[in-house]
């Protein structure tokens, strides 16, 4: 979102000149649409025991409400209303206080005594679930210790198609299966911790430019239209998301886009049949901060609300006056204000619920609660540290997640070398401090997160140059620095001199409300900021040990240094945090063991087979195609492209061994596909007369608030109000094969095979080892492989260990859009593992056999370093 956001709740079919006020004959035709799918699915919990009490919970409280109550509980209170970057009125009667919903996927924005974390591309680059949930686990407890009810986080969306995606950094790589692992872990940590997790953006969010129509002036009518088919929205975008369902996720946030054009904020589709209906979501969506673009269209798509601006929302009074006027029906009011107190039930916001200590838009003790208002006076920072001992976890991550991508002769670990010197500014502080930028948008200084509302403020920020005088200081070994990116002389003269040379470079992102260098949120290109390859070239040129490290979020280009022959180790550290000069170190000189990458680097930025857009292709409603299963690695395997360093490669500091490998098949029982009919509305009728809907006597109104009741009955709007007759269906709609429960049908993830492999850590110390598992699928139209499971694991030198791998029903599926159900084809399968996308020395058939086969470098091992509308 940008600087601002909030909406909890539902659509109908998109109705371009209602939102513009255009002519139907001035809209132009596109090519892609989303269908309608009514009536939006009531949320029971019915069958699914993780759900079943929060409903029960939920269903009796709601029942006391009245309308207004509702409304208020489902509709924001107006941008910087309160002290949350989103809040949503309460039920003061019933003792239920309004939801206090917060960035950010990485920690507490504007949080003040709070931790940042490290970034969800890093997280992704350890390859570790655990460490995953930990981190949402320490996020959830410090979010909760603010009062956060809500936080607006984990991302898996963008999913990171283009490489010079502004947000790519906020999410978890760019593969469906790693990206899923890692959010569906983040989701169980935040929520066992007492807050709802909030899954982002729902769907095809993958650019920034053109996201949302009129910012930064940008001429276009509509927000861009990412175009994706059936099959591709299945097994790439949709396929994380399921993950984070299936994980109890309560919240899922719909994003600015519009998907086959219709907004993701009131794709019916998108949000009734696939989020609700196929993957058995039982949780609230929440719009975007300004993604929604209409009242009664999104009410019954499936949303909630809350506008970005104060005073003016699509819901609040108006979502009463459509519930009264028979607009929206008070069945849908009732799911909303269900579905929002079954989250809250989930976590256990009921007990002990911490009283909102944080305020975001000032960082005083006293301040205007209502701060757009300048009303309500008092104490709105409580500086609450909620930090704990969470340090050590980040510093662990941010080391955990850093991968060695070159190391010739064992340049690397460090071994108290005589003397270093330090290059760059992305060694050093920025000179205005760690939070001297707003939202952290510029690269000043060492670059430790990217920038827009996925940030938080540093408590403190160790920069790599500090760390190393630190550990300089430990060794007796001399430093000297130059962290001027201009001052080459004095870099030739520094480099002679020192036994390593430390090169720092970076490279910066983030959202599109914020340009920084010309980079409107999306990367211009890939090449390093801040004359980042000639401060290599320099230092290379003038030293024999060149080790560099990259800050960025994302890849860089490499080629024009990556051979120099001084060149002797690369780093990819990507964005650590606040432990970022500690986590370095402990990289740099083998404390910690690295991890691997989460994407791939390319040698040319053509190679990844797509463009992101930075000019309108019209200035109505971009369209953008979003191309098929070949994301990221499955492109360059299906063309044969070689990249610089593939998909989960990492160099580890010890040397490792695969061998045996045994694949049994287990006795599932059949794929069933769901029937039946999803729940019927208890509830019909309107009960309450306008009437007993105007503004309580004697109530004193905060300016610019957003209240759930009438001034005067004539604000009910009577005619032509009424939505498609279909969403009025209290009776349900059938239940989609593929759907079932949370997550989708219960058979895909029947357990269908078992893999066993054996590991050896063949080398002279302990180490950790990323094993990753690929599938063959088959087909002619599959990706070449996909990644069907990974685990970090630990050995000691000179031991093995057997690592045994699950394969569901929906690991070696094919979503079929004929019967709209994932299948298993017939096609021979292949399993494959190793130690990256492209070295796999085992492989066997999945059909019970045993095979134990050795690839050499031209095979699958490592090789050097027509569109159909979906829905």
């Amino acid at each position: 979102m940008p600087p601002s956001k909030v909406s909890v709740l539902g659509n109908a079919i998109l109705f371009l000149s209602a939102l513009t006020g255009a002519q139907e004959s001035e809209i132009p035709t596109f090519e892609h649409h989303s269908p309608p799918a009514y009536p939006p699915p009531i949320g029971t919990g019915d069958g699914f025991p993780e759900w079943s009490e929060a409903y029960s919970k939920a269903q009796a409280v709601v029942a006391q409400m009245t309308i207004a109550e509702k409304v208020n509980l489902t509709s924001g209170v107006g941008w910087e209303g309160e002290q949350c970057v989103g809040n949503t009125g309460g039920v003061p009667r019933l003792g239920i206080r309004g939801l206090c919903l917060q960035d950010s996927p990485l920690g507490i924005r504007f949080g003040q005594y709070s931790s940042a974390f490290p970034a969800g591309v890093t997280i992704a680059a350890t390859w570790d679930d655990d460490l995953a949930y930990a981190r949402g686990f320490a996020m959830g407890v410090e979010h909760r210790g603010k009062g956060v009810d809500v936080q607006l986080g984990p991302v898996s969306g963008p999913l990171g198609l283009f490489p010079e995606g502004g947000r790519n950094w906020e999410g978890g790589g760019s593969d469906p299966y790693l990206s899923g692992i890692g959010l569906a872990s983040a989701v169980r940590g935040i929520q066992d911790a007492g807050v709802i997790a909030c899954a982002k953006h729902f769907i095809a969010n993958e650019q920034e430019h053109y996201r949302q129509r009129g910012e930064n002036a940008i001429a276009i009518n509509e927000s861009i239209s990412s175009n994706v088919d059936d099959r591709t929205m299945h097994e790439v975008y949709a396929w994380p998301f399921a993950d984070a369902v299936k994980a109890g996720v309560g919240s899922i946030m719909c994003s600015y886009n519009q998907i086959n054009n219709s907004y993701g904020c009131q794709n019916s589709e998108l949000m009734n049949g696939i989020l609700k209906n196929e993957l058995g979501f039982q949780g609230f969506v929440v719009s975007d901060w300004q993604a929604q673009h209409g009242g009664v269209a999104t009410a019954l798509a499936g949303l909630g609300d809350q506008n970005f601006y104060s005073a003016n929302s699509y819901w609040a009074s108006n979502l009463t006056g459509a519930v009264i006027n028979g607009s929206v029906p008070i069945w849908r009011l009732d799911d909303m204000a269900t579905r929002i107190m079954a989250s809250f039930y989930k976590v256990g916001l009921d007990k002990d619920r911490v009283e909102v200590n944080l305020d975001s838009w000032s960082t005083d003790v006293y301040g205007y609660r209502h701060y757009f208002a300048q009303e309500g006076y008092g104490l709105i920072n409580g500086n609450v540290d909620v930090r704990g001992n969470h340090a050590t976890l980040i510093r662990e991550i941010a080391a955990k997640g850093t991968v060695i991508l070159k190391n010739v002769a064992n340049a690397l670990p460090l071994q108290k070398p005589r003397q270093i010197a330090v290059f760059g500014s992305d060694a050093t502080d920025n000179p205005r401090g760690p939070n001297g930028c707003p939202d952290r948008a510029c690269a000043d200084g060492t670059v430790a997160m990217g920038w827009g509302s996925g940030t938080a403020n540093f408590p403190y920020l160790i920069s790599p140059l500090s760390a190393l005088q630190n550990k300089a200081i430990a060794d007796n070994t001399v430093i000297q620095w130059v962290v001027d990116d201009y001052a080459t002389g004095h870099m030739k003269q520094t480099a002679t001199q020192a036994t390593v040379c430390l090169v720092f470079v970076k490279a910066q992102a983030g959202e599109g409300f914020v340009g920084v260098d010309g980079n409107q949120g999306d990367r211009k290109n890939l090449t390093l900021w801040s004359n980042g390859e000639e401060v290599i070239s320099t230092v290379a040129a003038n030293c024999n040990n060149t080790i560099v490290t990259i800050h960025s979020p994302g890849p860089v280009t490499l080629e024009e240094w990556i051979e120099h022959p001084n060149v002797t180790a690369v780093v990819y550290a990507g964005l650590p945090g606040q432990e970022s000069g500690n986590s370095i170190v402990d990289v740099l000189y083998g404390l910690v063991e690295p991890g691997r990458l989460p994407f791939t680097i390319a040698k040319n930025a053509k190679d990844y087979g797509v463009s992101l857009m930075y000019e309108p292709d019209n200035t109505y409603a971009p369209q953008q195609d979003l191309g098929g299963l070949l994301i990221d690695h499955r492109y360059f395997d299906k063309h044969n492209i070689e990249p610089r360093f593939e998909f989960g490669f990492g160099l580890s500091y010890t040397t490792w061994k695969y061998h045996k490998i045994v694949v049994r098949k287990t006795n599932a029982g059949p794929y069933v596909p769901s029937s039946g009919r999803t729940p019927a509305a208890k509830t019909t009728k309107v009960t309450e007369s306008a009437e007993s809907l105007l503004f309580p006597a004697g109530f004193t109104k905060v300016r610019f608030y957003n209240y759930p009741w009438f001034n005067s009955t004539s604000d009910v709007k009577r005619d032509g109000e009424n939505g498609p007759s279909d969403a009025y269906d209290p009776n349900g709609t059938a239940t989609r094969p593929a759907g079932g429960a949370p997550g989708g049908n219960p058979g895909l993830y029947d357990i269908l095979y078992e893999v066993n492999v054996t590991l050896s850590n063949t080398g002279k110390r302990n180490g950790e080892e990323v094993v990753q598992l690929y599938i063959s699928q088959g087909e002619s139209d599959d990706p070449v492989r996909v990644l069907r499971g990974f685990r970090r694991v630990s050995v000691n030198a000179g031991k093995s260990t057997t690592i045994t791998f699950t394969l569901t029903r929906r690991d070696i599926s094919r979503w079929d859009t004929t019967t709209q159900n994932w299948v298993v084809s017939p096609a021979e399968k292949m399993v494959f593992v190793g130690r990256s996308s492209r070295d796999l020395p085992l492989v066997a058939k999945l059909n019970g056999g045993k095979k134990s086969i050795g690839y050499s470098k031209n095979k699958p091992g490592r090789q050097g370093h027509g569109m159909k509308t979906f829905m």
